[in-house]
């Protein structure tokens, strides 16, 4: 019995752009960092522009690939790295959610548009690593001491890749 599993068109597209995004977290993930754990997020670039060109579903898929993948191949999969790491990506999706949800008929004048996206996830993400941070590993009231630093530099970076994702959108759009 020979077992032939139909793909879509969203397949194809999900696997490309799930092999790009996690291609940019490797290349991430060997850049030197002042601060240990503070990376670029880079590859987020692609999970905003795939929510903007493509929906909600496509950037979960897309996301969760990447952070899977990319944990296995660096070889930190179930890692507290790979913890801090799907904490941030599941945080950022639910901000992410619930700002697409405010797109509904009751709110459709509000819209964000990937600046918006990519700030909030930026914060959820930081924000989620610090309570898995605090919950699971370092559960001491110091650890909050460092949140300001790094929600600094989250909004910073979350600017940097909202503004090259608009970029990228004006051109492929």
């Amino acid at each position: 019995m020979q077992l032939h599993i139909q793909t879509t068109r969203d397949d194809h597209r999900i696997a490309w752009l799930s092999a790009l995004a996690i291609t940019i977290h490797l290349l991430e993930s060997v850049i030197p960092s002042p601060i240990p754990g503070l990376k670029p997020g880079f590859a987020n670039i692609i999970t905003i522009i795939v929510l903007c060109r493509f929906g909600l579903s496509m950037a979960v898929w897309v996301n969760l690939l990447r952070v899977v993948v990319g944990s296995l191949l660096l070889g930190t999969f179930l890692s507290p790295t790979f913890m801090l790491s799907l904490a941030g990506a599941l945080s950022s999706l639910l901000v992410l959610m619930l700002a697409a949800q405010l797109k509904s008929k009751r709110f459709n004048s509000l819209q964000f548009s990937a600046m918006g996206y990519s700030l909030l996830a930026a914060i959820a993400h930081i924000s989620g690593q610090f309570v898995i941070a605090y919950l699971l590993f370092i559960p001491h009231p110091a650890l909050w001491r460092l949140f300001p630093i790094l929600l600094s530099f989250a909004v910073l970076l979350g600017t940097v890749n909202g503004i090259i994702s608009q970029n990228i959108l004006k051109r492929i759009i």
